[in-house]
């Protein structure tokens, strides 16, 4: 076991003298800083097993292939709209009970298998039920047939993106997945073939420039602007899904960037911006704290710091961000509203950063407490 790696950034302001391939401290410490994608080719070369970035200067290496492919798996976003419950007695009264099958089945698209259930859970309904069929059945029954419908084209789209995804190294065989995905593949597709040559294609555009930009302006989810689409971390699953690739392809590099909520997807060049605003949900107009910057033209890994910048980037209309179902979304487009009917936005030019909104909300004599707009 070992700790994170350090990365070249954090060479920035150090104080010391260059010596061989790192630096000398001022505490008398060698210290060898790395870009991400040489650790992982050093790994690489030291292990012979490719790793999985996990995080900057952080990378998992798996004995179990099994183990990795879930991991990896796992790690593909995913949503599923909201289920309406129509009222039935049968239901109501089960309704803890029946709770993990309604999950397993929103979460797969399909019935689970012996053992796929925790097995107090399964062992509890067949003995209210008598066999889960039909406890399956009365959750058909009091659900809409075109929420399924939804949930299975979400699985569908989500193992493409996975294959997609599971081409970076080396595609595992069918046999090496776990018995889960397997189950999972053979329900939405005809054979293991058919999701890795759809995955290979969608790879395969997503180093289009010309698709990414297209598959950007028909986002139904996002905020667009000249160059970049930006989205929420929560709903990076609603787009569609050549750009979840491309986002994808990014972290493949750079692992999660775990305090990261926003983000931006650029349309005029193959770069990836995981950016982290930690008020996001408090604050109206949240301001920018970091950005980890994936450019996948020359592999390089990159972090700013604005913790420290007295005048930082931050947002406005945050409901653009959102997913359609975000509960936030209409408290969101009502003060985005009244910020449009006082003109806060009639010069976006200078309202990008902390210093020209304050202005702005001054020269219009206005104050944001919370998210409601008031007259000072």
């Amino acid at each position: 076991m070992g700790g994170p790696t350090r990365l070249v950034w954090e060479a920035r302001h150090l104080v010391g003298r260059r010596f061989a391939d790192g630096i000398i401290t001022q505490s008398g410490t060698f210290q060898k800083f790395y870009e991400q994608n040489e650790l992982s080719t050093w790994l690489e070369q030291a292990l012979g097993k490719k790793p999985v970035a996990a995080a900057p200067g952080i990378f998992y290496v798996f004995r179990d292939e099994v183990d990795e492919q879930q991991f990896l798996a796992n790690r593909v976003h995913t949503y599923r709209p909201r289920v309406q419950i129509d009222p039935h007695v049968t239901y109501e009264q089960n309704s803890e009970l029946l709770e993990p099958l309604l999950k397993f089945m929103s979460r797969h698209g399909r019935y689970p298998k012996t053992g796929e259930l925790e097995v107090d859970h399964e062992r509890c309904i067949k003995e209210q039920f008598q066999t889960l069929g039909r406890a399956m059945n009365l959750i058909y029954k009091v659900t809409e047939d075109t929420y399924w419908e939804r949930v299975r084209t979400q699985c569908k789209s989500e193992l493409v993106v996975y294959a997609a995804l599971s081409r970076f190294g080396r595609r595992p065989k069918f046999g090496s997945l776990g018995k889960t995905l397997q189950r999972d593949i053979k329900t939405h597709f005809n054979t293991y073939r058919e999701v890795t040559t759809l995955g290979d294609r969608l790879l395969a555009s997503s180093g289009n420039p010309t698709l990414i930009l297209m598959s950007a302006r028909s986002s139904k989810v996002g905020k667009q602007t000249p160059s970049a689409l930006y989205v929420h971390r929560n709903a990076v699953a609603e787009l569609p899904p050549l750009l979840q690739v491309y986002e994808g392809c990014a972290r493949v590099l750079s692992g999660n960037i775990p305090r990261a909520n926003m983000i931006k997807l650029s349309v005029l060049k193959p770069q990836i911006s995981f950016l982290t605003y930690p008020d996001f949900e408090a604050n109206a107009h949240p301001t920018l704290a970091s950005a980890v910057t994936v450019n996948l033209r020359d592999l390089s890994v990159d972090w700013r710091d604005y913790t420290r910048s007295t005048n930082p980037p931050l947002l406005h209309r945050k409901e653009e961000f959102v997913g359609a179902d975000d509960p936030r979304r209409a408290l969101y487009e009502k003060l985005t509203a009244s910020e449009v009917r006082a003109g806060l936005y009639e010069r976006p030019e200078q309202i990008g950063r902390l210093d020209g909104w304050r202005q702005t909300l001054d020269r219009r004599s206005k104050i944001v407490r919370g998210h409601r707009l008031f007259n000072k």
